[in-house]
């Protein structure tokens, strides 16, 4: 039975609200895991670690994506809330051409600046080589790259988020065979797993793109281009949030590379790359809920359904909360099979991976409420809020725990620097909880 933004949503109906956006995000992270896996097996911890010094320019060209994806969504959810399906697809149509005219422009940027990028984060040698050569292939996919992150939110406000979980395992299970063939069986190394991730996200922008160009049977339909500055704007600013988020992860990780490099060599960035994988996984469920409850959010605050608002924030705290004690126990179980499976030819490394994802587990206990906090004033139209709690959490906290703790803890530091930042912006959630909850009427 399908299930509609104006329903009444228990328990069990919204996580299978939700389960395809979440089921989505986690083959969506599947790209880059899968390509490191492979490569690390197949052509050796040099290109692994390539690949996680190059990793962060290509999140940052999808932040764009994901900040039009959904601050624009929560504009158009807003007014579909309203009864306005016209003007609604008007937006959507202007958010979508807009997201495939900027993924040109960053194209052609990474295409000709990855070099000097690479360099500046401290890539050289043969690991320079291999992060320009990486960053050049997947910067062919980058428009289709962002197209994908705009839909994973717009196909939940179409009331078809199923269609989205579909195109995203269609990619990810394509990812992960032309890995095997091209890295695994013709040993085309960190070659063959560009081409793999690059044809993957081709696919996964390109058919949501066909999908809603043609008459189809959901909210949303893209017709021509017409350009509306103040609501692209406003889209950009309910976003910046997200954006915020991806630009943090992206410059930590960065830092954790530098600092990584100073204490461990190129074995810590390569410990940290498996890690990083685990997390990015494990955040990705978190990052689901988040992206599919805000549809929810945004259609009832436009509709002004008080009562339903305040039934999606308990049920989402609860939610949250719940899982963030099962991903910590799941990544405590999964650390050894994982480190073995990546890093098992080095038991040096091996150890330092194991050790490190263990410490670094403990920030899963508090991710998930920080993650909805975010997402929450998102939906509601409230860029600042949830680009305060974004860059609190994603990088000031970070930034700060990560040199202290180095500092007196070394290693161990770095890999504690996660729970210390996910406590201190709990506190920050938990303040913005009460403090607006008179303004938006959610509990």
């Amino acid at each position: 039975m399908r299930i509609r933004l104006s329903d009444h949503f228990t328990y069990k109906k919204l996580l299978r609200f939700v389960l395809p956006s979440i089921v989505m995000t986690v083959f969506t992270s599947l790209y880059s895991i899968v390509d490191g896996f492979f490569v690390s097996n197949y052509a050796g911890k040099t290109a692994f670690a390539a690949i996680n010094i190059a990793f962060p320019i290509m999140i940052i060209v999808g932040t764009f994506g994901y900040m039009i994806g959904t601050g624009g969504n929560a504009v158009v959810a807003f007014v579909l809330g309203q009864g306005k399906k016209e003007t609604a697809n008007r937006y959507f149509s202007m958010f979508v051409w807009a997201t495939l005219v900027i993924g040109l422009g960053l194209a052609a940027a990474v295409a000709v600046f990855i070099p000097q990028l690479s360099d500046l984060l401290g890539a050289d040698g043969d690991m320079l080589r291999y992060c320009v050569i990486y960053g050049r292939i997947l910067a062919v996919a980058a428009p289709f790259f962002l197209l994908q992150s705009v839909f994973q939110s717009f196909f939940v406000t179409a009331e078809k988020p199923h269609l989205s979980l579909i195109v995203s395992t269609a990619a990810g299970c394509l990812n992960i065979v032309l890995d095997f063939v091209l890295v695994g069986v013709l040993h085309y190394g960190l070659v063959g797993a560009a081409w793999a991730t690059t044809v993957s996200q081709i696919l996964a922008g390109g058919l949501p793109l066909i999908y809603f160009i043609r008459p189809n049977g959901s909210l949303l339909r893209l017709g021509r281009p017409r350009f509306y500055g103040r609501v692209f704007l406003k889209g950009c600013t309910n976003g910046i949030g997200d954006f915020l988020t991806e630009i943090s992860f992206s410059a930590t990780t960065m830092i954790y590379n530098f600092k990584l490099l100073a204490l461990a060599g190129e074995d810590g960035v390569a410990a940290y790359g498996v890690i990083g994988y685990m997390a990015y996984i494990f955040t990705a469920i978190f990052y689901g809920y988040a992206l599919g409850s805000a549809s929810l959010i945004s259609y009832n605050y436009g509709a002004g359904n008080r009562d339903e608002l305040k039934n999606l924030h308990r049920k989402s705290l609860i939610i949250n909360i719940v899982s963030g004690v099962a991903m910590l126990a799941l990544s405590l179980l999964l650390t050894v099979p994982l480190g073995k499976a990546f890093v098992g030819y080095d038991e040096g490394l091996y150890e330092m991976t194991v050790r490190g994802a263990r410490l670094f587990a403990l920030g899963y206990l508090f991710c998930g409420i920080n993650v909805y906090a975010a997402s929450l004033y998102t939906a509601f139209n409230n860029g600042l809020v949830a680009g305060a709690i974004a860059l609190l959490r994603g990088f000031v906290f970070q930034v700060a725990a990560i040199f202290a703790l180095a500092a007196f803890l070394r290693l161990d530091g770095i890999w504690l620097s996660f729970i210390a930042t996910e406590t201190a912006a709990l506190a920050v959630s938990i303040w913005c909880f009460r403090h607006f909850r008179g303004r938006y009427h959610y509990a």
